[in-house]
């Protein structure tokens, strides 16, 4: 139980950048529309003590409410200016403007209430009513901001008007005070809880397409992602540095099907990619491209060194078992060298594949290569 109350108060660590960017985003449009509402209503009260009062500002009365009203067009006014000056300013500044803009409208609304008691204590308490369950709805705050606003709101409003207030009236503002702070703390859990679902979607997206990407017998990258991999690699070849395709087919691979049955297949497959990867640490693609054929491009590898390399995955092919018995395999390897940037994959990758072609007609077990100058 006390366990659940933190996590209702508690907003946590590694959702609180994901909680203050939704906070921001949220409360920047609700005070937009908050500001323009006030520059609308505020200049009509202003315009109506004017114009429209007898006394005009010739009263203390209504030079006190033409200062009120003029306050707040003000402030809606500097919280509109700093909010444009200040938008690629740290999250913290621009929630502490949003904040204080927030904890001056809804005080000077207790302050416009408290007034009007004052000079009539039968007058109602809608408008600070309004104003806290506004800012409850509209508003998204930290539990420890909402406790701080309502708590404020409440204690100085009874605190300039309590006195002339009834029982009843003292028990329904109360009664507000605690369903507003609820509803500010609910809203924030609430986000909270969306802002996580959000993220564990995104997560999971990312995962849902990084498994899109490989191939799922082998964990190697399937066709079109060794493709999009390769790609950027073909723009940036230097003169200095060749690169290679590889292409690598299982030779007897349906033998060692029809022979020991697909588990031992499968078994077949997954092997051979270990031992691609084994053969070729530095390369920088590697994938199961078709049923039994691999491909691999790597960089910096000299003619004796792709040879050897080469050599190493076809003998370690050929030595897999399968409980304990040798199954036949091997592998045939083709392969195209290029010194230039600007060649097509599909270019290379058709080079690659007759280079293959020839290593399977001379006899399997070997290494081909083509060059493309």
């Amino acid at each position: 139980m006390r366990r659940q109350v933190e996590d209702f108060f508690v907003i946590p660590r590694e959702l609180s950048s994901e909680f203050w960017k939704d906070t921001l985003q949220k409360n920047s449009l609700s005070l937009l529309v908050i500001c323009i509402m006030i520059f609308g209503m505020e200049l009509f009260n202003m315009a109506r003590v004017l114009f429209w009062s007898e006394s005009g500002l010739g009263t203390r009365n209504n030079r006190i409410y033409f200062s009120l009203y003029c306050a707040l067009w003000l402030a809606a006014a500097l919280y509109l200016m700093l909010a444009r000056l200040l938008r690629g300013a740290p999250r913290r500044v621009r929630w502490a403007i949003q904040y204080g803009a927030v904890e001056f409208f809804l005080l000077w609304h207790v302050c416009l209430n408290a007034y009007d008691l004052t000079r009539d204590s039968n007058a109602e308490v809608s408008i600070y009513f309004t104003a806290v369950l506004g800012i409850s709805v509209f508003i998204q705050m930290a539990p420890p901001f909402a406790l701080l606003s309502h708590g404020s709101a409440y204690l100085l409003f009874m605190a300039l008007a309590g006195s002339i207030l009834d029982s009843g009236t003292r028990l329904n503002l109360t009664i507000t005070a605690i369903v507003a702070l609820a509803v500010s703390l609910t809203s924030c859990r609430h986000a909270v809880t969306m802002v996580s679902q959000q993220r564990e979607i995104s997560q999971m997206n990312k995962r849902l397409q990084a498994l899109a990407r490989r191939d799922p017998l082998t964990g190697l990258l399937n066709k079109p992602a060794f493709q999009s991999c390769v790609e950027p690699y073909l723009q940036q070849v230097s003169s200095a540095e060749s690169g290679t395709l590889l292409m690598v087919d299982l030779d007897n691979f349906k033998a060692v099907n029809d022979n020991y049955g697909h588990p031992c297949g499968d078994f077949v497959l997954k092997e051979a990619a270990m031992r691609l990867q084994a053969a070729f640490p530095d390369a920088v693609g590697l994938a199961r491209i078709g049923g039994d054929e691999f491909a691999a491009l790597v960089f910096g590898l000299d003619a004796s060194s792709l040879e050897a390399a080469a050599q190493l995955l076809i003998q370690s092919v050929a030595g897999i078992t399968w409980h304990g018995q040798e199954v036949g395999a091997g592998c045939s390897v083709g392969a195209c060298r290029f010194w230039r940037s600007g060649i097509s994959y599909d270019q290379l990758y058709g080079v690659a594949d007759r280079a293959l072609y020839e290593a399977k007609r001379e006899g399997k077990g070997q290494l081909h290569l083509l060059q493309l100058a």
